[in-house]
């Protein structure tokens, strides 16, 4: 079996804080995307937008049970429970690029996967692939779609079927949809096992006989089957060793430039994200709160919850960690707090924080941020 490269060696780091004077505030929407340079991998990234997150926000709601309608007859101020597990979120992904959407948990970025994937339904907003209303294809143009964008689960265990062999597994969709003729289905099943780094003679194990690295291979190999454009990475090496994440990330480089691919990178980890990712985009309690290209984000982070997750990564740099770690829990989504969501949290609230949603504007070349501080002097 082939030998993957490692990760490359992390360089040292300038720990500092973007600084920009007082900007007009503009709406949170989707930006038009100029030629954009990703410095980190020495690439220029196609200008050309192949999804637009436009606005785009998800409540899920839960009714009240028998018990808790009958209190309510009784006087009980009950009422049904709203959760905002998404609060218009704009984005533009490139055609090409990896963008990294990173978070704690349940800070709504895996909902907003599963709506980009069209697994879920938007509250309000619109996603638009290669320009157009996902919500409002219908037909051909909705299947196509739904094959173009493809999702690989956190858990491949809980995603493939165990009562099927590997190769129905991945050879299942190609079949259906037609990609594939039957007579070369076997031939073109071995060839997507071979590209995800898995012996062809593999497909006819169960998925129980795979380890967690060969697991998630499947699930890559799955999702390449129907031909795909664009990939949504939830938590794809999380439950993964060391070791095996880098071989799959690295696998996942590998395949970004073999098949032309676009991926979604949604990671609560931002020391996996930056490996990977030409922008990241970084979510707390259902919004948006920054934005940049890697490099530089992870280099200069604006927001203070971007500045606590950048001073979590592991290093073995000493001296360089300058930002307050977070403290206290993430608020309940059922219950979040007025203003900006983060200041409960942030060691630089002030009155303006509690009462007033800071506007996603631009405080630097493509670096876009929400918060007060950036409206100050420096």
């Amino acid at each position: 079996m082939q030998v993957r490269p490692p990760l490359p060696a992390r360089r040292p780091r300038l720990r500092g804080r973007a600084h920009a004077g007082p900007r007009r505030p503009r709406p949170q929407r989707a930006l038009p995307s100029p030629p954009f340079r990703s410095r980190r991998k020495g690439r220029v990234l196609s200008p050309d937008t192949i999804l637009q997150i436009d606005s785009v926000s998800k409540r899920f709601s839960k009714d009240l049970d028998l018990a808790e309608r009958t209190a309510r007859k009784l006087g009980a101020k009950l009422a049904p429970v709203t959760v905002h597990a998404v609060d218009t979120v704009s984005l533009n992904v490139r055609r090409g690029e990896v963008l990294g959407l990173v978070g704690e948990s349940g800070c709504g970025k895996s909902t907003l996967g599963r709506m980009v994937a069209g697994l879920t339904t938007p509250t309000q907003g619109r996603i638009l692939y290669n320009g157009q209303d996902v919500a409002k294809m219908k037909g051909a143009a909705a299947r196509d779609a739904a094959l173009k964008i493809q999702m690989i689960f956190q858990d491949p265990m809980s995603s493939l079927n165990p009562r099927m062999q590997v190769r129905d597994i991945v050879g299942e969709a190609p079949r259906f949809h037609g990609i594939v003729p039957r007579d070369r289905m076997a031939s073109y099943v071995e060839e997507i096992l071979d590209q995800v780094g898995l012996d062809p003679s593999m497909g006819k194990r169960y998925p129980h006989q795979f380890s967690g690295g060969q697991r998630a291979r499947v699930g890559i190999a799955r999702a390449l089957a129907v031909r795909p454009d664009f990939l949504v990475c939830d938590e794809s090496v999380a439950a993964l060793d060391v070791s095996i994440q880098a071989q799959v990330l690295n696998l996942f480089v590998k395949l970004r430039q073999d098949f032309d691919l676009t991926y979604l990178f949604v990671s609560h980890d931002l020391g996996v994200v930056e490996h990977i990712s030409d922008r990241i985009a970084v979510m707390y309690l259902g919004r948006l709160v920054e934005l940049g290209e890697a490099e530089d984000l992870i280099a200069r982070p604006n927001h203070p919850y971007t500045q606590a997750l950048v001073s979590e990564i592991p290093t073995f740099e000493t001296g360089k960690k300058t930002y307050h770690a977070i403290e206290g829990e993430i608020p309940s989504p059922m219950n979040p707090p007025t203003g900006c969501h983060f200041h409960p949290r942030c060691p630089h609230a002030h009155d303006r924080c509690r009462v007033e949603v800071p506007a996603l504007k631009e405080v630097a070349p493509d670096r876009l941020s929400a918060c007060h501080l950036n409206d100050r002097a420096p």
